[in-house]
């Protein structure tokens, strides 16, 4: 038994979770029915479509043929090539990766942030690291991305192993800014977005058409569904890059679920400064020497 225990790996025996976040792990050590099950899932799945920009009832499902508009997902496929997603990972892998909650590793460039007393310091932070300077140069290249300089990254591992995910959640708005950009490695999954607001969604039939053509297609709404219990699954292929901002930034959580880490999963997520940090903001000093710092790219993880 003591061999068999020696032989699997390290990161597969320990475990990071804090409170009432778990993974296989930390569940498995604990025994038992646990008190911290998952909560129980959205009533009403929609899938967005990125042709229409519009999230779509599942199929055989109550709402199947019934939508509603969903602004502020943007997803690019294919952003980078096989090549260059497997030199990515190999140079994250040369870095080591800190445990983290609910059988996630991290690994974080960026200021050292107390988000509840809106406090930052810099100590330690040397920039993004040098294997992104092309990520961030692509990503300007794109509608909707111009004018993108990132001050943070953080990569986020998943594996099925340790039964990764992240909990539902809206990033921080008084240090990130508008946009949210995730590049989804090694594995593709589904982002998971809900919405804890009173009051219903407005369906219409579903469009078929490009976006350019939805105004004189849509029919006027005709059924409704509770906002509350609607979960909307958006996809991510592999290699592909996701941008939010707006109401799917600020207004929808969001989540990777359990079910959707298939295979190992590194997801990079990018982030900008908020207003109060850019041009005339209140810390505009502080939001440039991030930026001087960040974009040198000469980061290792903090």
């Amino acid at each position: 038994a003591a061999a068999a225990a020696a032989e699997v790996p390290e990161v597969l025996r320990k475990c990071g979770c804090k409170g009432i976040r778990t993974c296989l792990i930390c569940e498995q050590q604990r025994g038992g029915d646990p008190p911290w099950q998952l909560p129980p899932a959205k009533t009403h799945r929609f899938i967005y479509c990125s042709d229409t920009g519009w999230a779509v009832g599942s199929e055989e499902s109550d709402f199947e043929g019934w939508a509603f508009p969903f602004p502020g997902v943007m997803l690019i496929e294919d952003f980078v090539t096989q090549e260059e997603e497997a030199e990515l990972v190999r140079l994250m892998d040369c870095d080591p990766w800190k445990l983290s909650q609910s059988g996630r590793r991290k690994q974080d460039y960026g200021p050292k942030v107390n988000f509840r007393k809106q406090k930052l310091k810099t100590e330690g932070f040397c920039g993004l690291p040098s294997f992104s300077r092309e990520v961030v140069r692509r990503m300007g290249l794109y509608p909707g991305l111009e004018g993108f300089r990132p001050v943070e990254q953080c990569n986020l591992d998943y594996c099925p192993e340790r039964g990764s995910a992240i909990d539902p959640h809206l990033d921080d708005a008084w240090l990130w800014g508008e946009r949210l950009v995730s590049l989804n490695l090694l594995s593709p999954t589904v982002l998971s977005m809900c919405r804890e607001a009173p009051g219903s969604l407005l369906l219409c039939s579903a469009p078929s058409a490009a976006p350019e053509a939805l105004v004189d297609s849509v029919i006027a709404p005709s059924r409704s569904v509770l906002c509350q219990e609607v979960e909307v699954d958006v996809p991510l292929p592999r290699r592909s890059l996701l941008v939010l901002r707006g109401a799917a930034r600020h207004q929808w959580k969001h989540a990777i679920h359990r079910r959707h880490i298939e295979a190992r999963r590194v997801c990079v997520t990018f982030r900008e400064l908020s207003a109060e940090f850019g041009p005339r903001g209140r810390q505009q000093e502080l939001g440039q020497e991030l930026l001087r710092i960040a974009l040198s790219f000469q980061g290792r993880p903090v």
